[in-house]
């Protein structure tokens, strides 16, 4: 997994010592949890449980997660992963603070997700959003990807509560 690069930030591994950030800025925020599949954290503990699941994930060859960095400032803002694969399709996901949504940062990292999965290979990407996120959904758009269909089902298997999800799909030109 390399490091990548755009105007304004850096993705890069995440590493131990961003468990606290991690959970300050995002990973224990109820409103940001809201909308991915895991429910928010109850303590930088259990934020630093996930970190060894997180770390040792870097082992796989297929693995790409990176932790979103302001160059400026060098401030952790997001995550940003294949969460998944789907008949050999990365599935991607993200999330970051609140303070740093509407700033098209998660436009920007997901761009460079994409380019370097496709300079990986990958053929087809596919990515999702709850309907009612509609700042993701745009992001996703801007990105390039396609609505392809909904579906309609428990959030995941942490947090069983029925939502509609946007399903979008990015095949290389």
């Amino acid at each position: 997994m390399r490091e990548l690069e755009t105007a304004r930030l850096r993705l890069r591994k995440i590493r131990r010592e961003d468990t606290r950030r991690i959970f300050d800025c995002w990973a224990g925020d109820p409103e940001v949890a809201k909308y991915v599949t895991w429910p928010a954290h109850d303590s930088a503990e259990v934020t630093a449980q996930v970190m060894d699941f997180w770390l040792t994930d870097y082992e796989r060859p297929d693995c790409y997660r990176y932790g979103i960095e302001l160059k400026t400032t060098g401030e952790l803002i997001g995550m940003i992963d294949v969460v998944g694969f789907r008949e050999g399709r990365p599935v991607l996901g993200y999330c970051s603070g609140r303070a740093y949504w509407g700033n098209g940062y998660m436009t920007e990292a997901l761009r460079a997700l994409v380019e370097e999965l496709f300079r990986d290979g990958y053929e087809t990407l596919e990515i999702e959003a709850m309907q009612e996120n509609i700042g993701s959904n745009r992001v996703i758009e801007k990105a390039g990807f396609r609505l392809i269909g909904t579906a309609t089902g428990p959030q995941s298997a942490l947090k069983p509560q029925i939502v509609t999800v946007n399903r979008y799909r990015l095949d290389r030109e």
